[in-house]
């Protein structure tokens, strides 16, 4: 699966959901034709935020468009679109969003988890299109992950593989390690301001990431241990903090992992600040490859 497999494909939109913001993008073979963000009412009913979503599709709809593809921070039955229970949309207990985009616009809609359509557009169309085993990991407000083997998205029967920051660790979970929630439980301090202070050279900061990136260290050596993946890709706010903990996070990789592996076992930073409506967009071209369209009755 290379980029070049997707000249001449079908003008797909991909959306991702986020807690405060949706974003949509009108792809054409690996090009962003336009894109298009507006903030969500993160609080409102569950048709608030739908039409919030149908409001920023419809920003850039052409005519030309064959299908959705949407990717959303929650559990989805992949077969029907369903989305469950989104944490920071309180009204999203069970929604039937591929149905109403698919019903509104009139073309196949295909929904997945967020963390997926990250690792999918990395494979794609970031730097993971040489590798066919690959692994993408999200560090923002919470942690989570994408995994493709063979070429092929591996989301599970429930959705929920690559859910790395529910593991146990310590005395919590990975998430609690290895997301922005890290700095606020350990250190009483945002990870903006933690950021912002490593930049001018504080020394406090530097030794939080240091000390941080050992535990996605940690993280990453459960990660390769599982799935000895060819490659992992970090994506998220909190990845853009590579340059700090990078070297702990390596030299922890390092200290354990099988030493003939160690060497080749890459952990590299998404330089696709698009990953995730890419992927979303992909999903389209997955689906369509492999079978037939879903659509509501």
């Amino acid at each position: 699966m290379s980029l070049n497999e997707f000249t001449n494909t079908p003008t797909v939109i991909g959306v991702d959901l986020g807690g405060t913001k949706v974003k949509a993008a009108r792809i054409q073979d690996s090009a962003v034709l336009e894109d298009y963000q507006i903030n969500i009412t993160a609080k409102g009913s569950q048709d608030d935020v739908l039409n919030e979503i149908r409001e920023c599709i419809s920003q850039i709809w052409t005519p030309e468009v064959e299908g959705i593809g949407i990717g959303v921070p929650s559990v989805v039955d992949l077969e029907k679109g369903i989305v469950y229970d989104v944490q920071n949309i309180p009204s999203w207990k069970e929604v039937h969003l591929g149905e109403f985009l698919t019903n509104h616009f009139d073309v196949p809609t295909v929904v997945n988890n967020d963390a997926n359509c990250f690792a999918l557009g990395e494979k794609y169309f970031g730097k993971a299109r040489a590798y066919s085993n690959v692994v993408g990991v999200i560090m923002g407000t919470g942690m989570a992950g994408g995994i493709i083997i063979n070429g092929t998205l591996h989301s599970g029967v429930n959705c929920a593989a690559g859910e790395f920051g529910c593991m146990p660790y310590r005395d919590s979970i990975y998430e609690n390690y290895c997301s922005g929630q890290y700095f606020m439980r350990e250190y009483g301090l945002k990870g903006e301001e933690v950021s912002a202070r490593a930049a001018d050279g504080d020394t406090e900061a530097l030794a939080i990431y240091e000390t941080f990136g050992k535990h996605v260290g940690n993280a990453m050596k459960s990660i390769f241990y599982a799935l000895d993946p060819e490659i992992i890709i970090l994506g998220g706010s909190v990845s853009k903090a590579f340059p700090y903990f990078g070297k702990s996070m390596r030299e922890t990789i390092n200290s354990n992992v099988f030493q003939n592996m160690a060497p080749t076992f890459r952990v590299e930073l998404s330089e696709n600040d698009l990953s995730y409506v890419l992927g979303a967009a992909a999903l389209y071209y997955d689906k369509v490859k492999t079978t037939d369209m879903y659509l509501p009755d």
